[in-house]
């Protein structure tokens, strides 16, 4: 058993890790090639091809891992195969950020072997594209009075697709972003911040999709996503300046209004259980949650 290697993602695995996502789509933010490789250098996530699944496994824990992705019959091989694994380790078999259906299928291979607790602050909040798009609707009433007070505020605004030209003026709008949210003295606020650059640095390389926002000729909000499944789209990353009243609602409507048509839904990732972002997501109304939790056996 020990003949398995796990390795950290690199670019070069891009290709064999999305074509293993492509057999069981997700609307999980976790998977996604740029996901797994950006936060994998924070988390220490490393991956292996088990029995014809992709397998990701924590380091911090003997046998912690991430449910498989693949087709049916090589999920099943591989929790089998990762049951005697953890044997073998003298240690409880455990799976993270199991999604809903994940567990569906789980209970259906082992009725009442095993048990999840789903975690609200890894919850993720999708919305409907098109109410992102128009704002319509009196609960979405405040969103529009933000946009209209920022268009009132910056005659001279626009809208562009991150590309060559302007992505070293996101860099720099990233880094005074820090400065002015203090990531350095917050280890989880700065991972964030890590994964932020790195966006920007390899946007074409991780096959990212970004738009920008200016007023006045500078940029104030920059967002970072792709697509992850055929009817959904997730926005990895959104930085925008606090003092710049409305621009958090502007980059995230025209975002949406301009790369994400072909959507149903946009998935904006979970808010970490901080109960700002819990506010500020609710506030979007979201069409569902897609809910993760930690499973282990009974």
């Amino acid at each position: 058993m020990d003949k398995i290697q796990f390795k950290r993602p690199e670019l070069e695995d891009q290709e064999i890790i999305h074509s293993y996502f492509e057999k069981s789509p997700s609307r999980s933010c976790e998977r996604t090639f740029a996901n797994v490789y950006l936060w994998s250098r924070h988390y220490k996530v490393e991956y292996a091809i088990i029995e014809g699944a992709l397998v990701f496994k924590d380091n911090s824990e003997k046998a912690l891992f991430a449910y498989p992705a693949g087709d049916d019959d090589s999920i099943h091989k591989a929790i089998e195969w990762l049951n005697q694994y953890s044997d073998t380790k003298n240690a409880p078999l455990m799976f993270y950020n199991v999604t809903e259906e994940n567990f569906a299928q789980l209970e259906c291979w082992y009725p009442g072997v095993y048990k999840i607790q789903y975690d609200p602050d890894q919850a993720d909040y999708v919305y409907d594209s098109e109410k992102l798009m128009t704002l319509a609707g009196k609960k979405l009433h405040g969103k529009r009075n933000h946009i209209n007070k920022f268009k009132s505020l910056h005659e001279d605004w626009s809208y562009e697709q991150l590309n060559d030209d302007n992505v070293e003026e996101c860099f720099q709008m990233a880094l005074k972003w820090r400065t002015q949210n203090g990531c350095d003295e917050d280890m989880e606020k700065n991972a964030e911040m890590c994964v932020t650059l790195n966006s920007l640095r390899l946007y074409k390389e991780l096959g990212l999709i970004g738009g920008v926002l200016r007023a006045e000729g500078n940029i104030v909000a920059f967002t970072i996503g792709e697509p992850m499944c055929e009817d959904t789209f997730v926005v990895h990353i959104e930085k925008a300046f606090a003092d710049v009243d409305g621009a958090y609602p502007m980059i995230n409507q025209q975002f949406v209004q301009h790369e994400c048509t072909d959507y149903a839904y946009i998935n904006r990732e979970d808010d970490a259980g901080s109960a700002g972002l819990r506010k500020a997501k609710l506030s979007y109304q979201p069409a569902f949650m897609v809910q993760k939790g930690f499973v282990t056996k009974k």
